[in-house]
């Protein structure tokens, strides 16, 4: 493994990790979901790298990145993908988790000449309009202060057993290490803040993606039903907005298709690269 920092626009470190081959292309970089490090592709990425170069990163203030000063806006974590992409040698294959779904289409969607494929992995979609409920909003404030309690308290890795229990040990270490602190905690409230008008905007101005295939991996569980229903008729919708569009269920998954089914995404990166 090569850790190494990358450098922003405007001079804030970003920490990356880079396995795999390195004179192959494309290269497949993996975008996190909210407030999400690097360290939970390790799964992926391993199976991946052993066919292709793959780069995984931590956005500001989140793992071992610089924090950022400004509004930690969708376009924002955009920007700073398009310039760890101008960091690495391209054709790209984006792949995006949850809220990471946003930010590599509009990341696609600024350079296309650059971008080869797609990988939405159960990804935050503004054509569900469960996602725009009030309610949903306060559920993820009160998520997020009981979040901020257990990191003062030095316990919020315990809601995450599983999820470390699946990662090899030195991303198990780093992510206990650094994704369970106060510090994290603030960037996590920094990016929830941007949600509702990252939403907006992306329905309102959709980004126009090129032609390229697009895969869209739905979860199966880990929401009710009516929730689970309405975020993959999304994903659906989503998937036949390419003519190279591709729906894929995970069956034995929840949202966290990452660390659940590593094998299932590297079989569709494996379709999108090859």
């Amino acid at each position: 493994m090569n850790s190494q920092m990358l450098t922003t626009r405007d001079g804030r470190g970003l920490y990356c990790r880079r396995l795999g081959l390195v004179d192959a292309t494309p290269t497949v970089v993996f975008e996190a979901g909210l407030a999400g490090t690097c360290s939970y592709w390790a799964p992926v990425q391993t199976l991946v790298a052993k066919w292709a170069p793959t780069v995984a990163y931590d956005r500001s203030g989140l793992g071992l990145s610089v924090p950022d000063s400004q509004p930690r806006s969708l376009t924002r974590m955009a920007q700073d993908l398009g310039d760890v992409l101008d960091q690495l040698d391209g054709p790209f294959v984006l792949v995006g988790h949850s809220w990471g779904g946003l930010i590599v289409r509009l990341a696609a969607a600024a350079t296309p000449e650059r971008i080869k494929a797609l990988l939405l992995v159960d990804p935050s979609d503004e054509a569900c309009e469960w996602a725009f409920r009030p309610s949903v909003r306060r559920a993820e404030q009160v998520n997020q202060v009981a979040s901020s309690l257990a990191a003062r308290l030095g316990v919020l890795h315990l809601a995450y057993g599983s999820l470390l229990d699946a990662l090899p040990e030195d991303a198990r270490a780093e992510m206990r290490t650094n994704a369970f602190t106060t510090a994290a905690m603030r960037t996590r409230a920094a990016e929830l803040a941007e949600v509702p008008d990252g939403l907006r905007m992306m329905r309102d101005h959709p980004p126009t993606l090129p032609d390229i295939p697009v895969t869209v991996v739905s979860g199966a569980r880990g929401m009710t039903k009516t929730v689970r229903a309405a975020l993959n008729k999304a994903h659906r919708h989503r998937a036949e907005q390419s003519p190279r569009g591709r729906h894929v269920y995970a069956s034995e998954s929840g949202h966290m298709i990452p660390t659940d089914q590593p094998a299932l995404l590297a079989e569709e990166l494996r379709r999108l690269v090859i």
